[in-house]
């Protein structure tokens, strides 16, 4: 098969084409011949990189980076319905050990033995990838694979960032970098299920980042006044005492100084990401004087992900506005555009079955 690798870890020169043999499925496995690809901002690109988390535990080179996928089943190991094959398959990355603490309470996200397709074992970025039974979704016929690529890399942690804020029909959420993969799906999710929705995102940079996701409101993440618009934008957006979840995928400090006084009492921050890794001051008093919450999310588990494609049969989308096409021979342009913050959305590799220019 053709596929695109990593001898080293660098810049996005060193992704390169290859031949490699063609995986086989053991038991309770299946193959997926491989059509998109969802490009993952720590998970790949920075994996690529050679930072934390994810690098470290790459160890054998050659290696196949991709996470999230779909395509269609191409073949099955022992143990599994011969059926399956031909199948429109959505594919999840995290692999668990089903027997810890964690796994036997329904919470596998926070599995002891948490391993991923694409670091820990071989990815998607190639034709064939091989995963286990449990970590394939049927996808809808009037879902493109593209599409259920990106409800594959976003919509389970969406769904899950929801459950931690308890959000629900009224609940007020404001998206901290609500242009991205993930935001831009939350904004979505959270819209669909009956939020009322407030995006932040650098809009001086592009004042069209946001566009066409259902927000209540828009604010720009540079504007010196941004404490202030929030409490401004969500007197807004209806009869509310404040936010009452905060999904906070980026973990930058002079942000979170910026919209926790505007949390509601009893109110949520949902934190996801920490892109700068700079602590962040939390006021223990104001915390539990006003009844606050704040929860770690790294992502969802088989329960969020039933209730996401759930979400998906009654009409739920990805944003189609912030849903990006490359072909794979771009992979390295589209790691690049990662990098330099210049990608909006949800860019997904489509991979040629041919082996096309690669």
């Amino acid at each position: 098969m053709r596929a695109i690798v990593i001898e080293r870890f660098g810049g996005p020169e060193v992704l390169r084409a290859a031949e490699l043999a063609d995986p086989e499925p053991g038991p309770g496995e299946v193959r997926v011949a491989v059509e998109a690809v969802a490009v993952a901002r720590t998970k790949d690109v920075a994996a690529r990189a050679g930072r934390p988390p994810f690098a470290p535990s790459i160890t054998a080179f050659p290696h196949v980076l991709g996470t999230e996928h779909a395509g269609v089943v191409d073949a099955v190991g022992p143990g599994v319905d011969d059926r399956l094959v031909g199948s429109r398959v959505a594919v999840s990355a995290v692999l668990t050990c089903g027997n810890c603490r964690a796994c036997g309470q329904g919470r596998e996200e926070a599995c002891a033995g948490f391993r991923l397709v694409g670091v820990h074992r071989p990815g998607s970025y190639a034709q064939f990838c091989v995963v286990p039974e449990a970590n394939v979704q049927p996808v809808p016929e009037d879902v493109s694979l593209a599409a259920a690529a990106s409800l594959a890399a976003n919509g389970g942690v969406a769904a899950a960032q929801l459950d931690a804020g308890r959000v629900g029909p009224g609940s007020t959420v404001l998206v901290l970098g609500a242009a991205g993969s993930l935001g831009s799906t939350l904004a979505a999710l959270a819209a669909f299920r009956g939020a009322r929705v407030i995006g932040v995102d650098r809009l001086g940079r592009d004042p069209d980042r946001l566009a066409g996701l259902p927000l209540a409101a828009m604010i720009d993440g540079d504007r010196p006044d941004l404490a202030e618009a929030l409490r401004t934008d969500v007197d807004g957006v209806g009869d509310v005492d404040g936010i009452d979840c905060v999904v906070d995928n980026l973990g930058i400090t002079e942000l979170w100084n910026a919209y926790l006084p505007a949390l509601a009492p009893m109110g949520t921050i949902v934190m996801s990401g920490a892109i700068s890794h700079d602590p962040v001051p939390v006021p223990l008093l104001t915390f539990y004087l006003r009844s606050q919450s704040l929860i770690g999310v790294r992502t969802g588990n088989r329960a969020q992900r039933a209730a996401l494609w759930a979400d998906v049969a009654n009409g739920f989308r990805p944003p189609a506005s912030h849903l990006q096409l490359l072909g794979w021979d771009r992979a390295a342009e589209a790691h690049a555009a990662v990098e330099r913050g210049e990608a909006h959305g949800q860019i997904v590799l489509r991979v040629d079955a041919g082996g096309g220019s690669l």
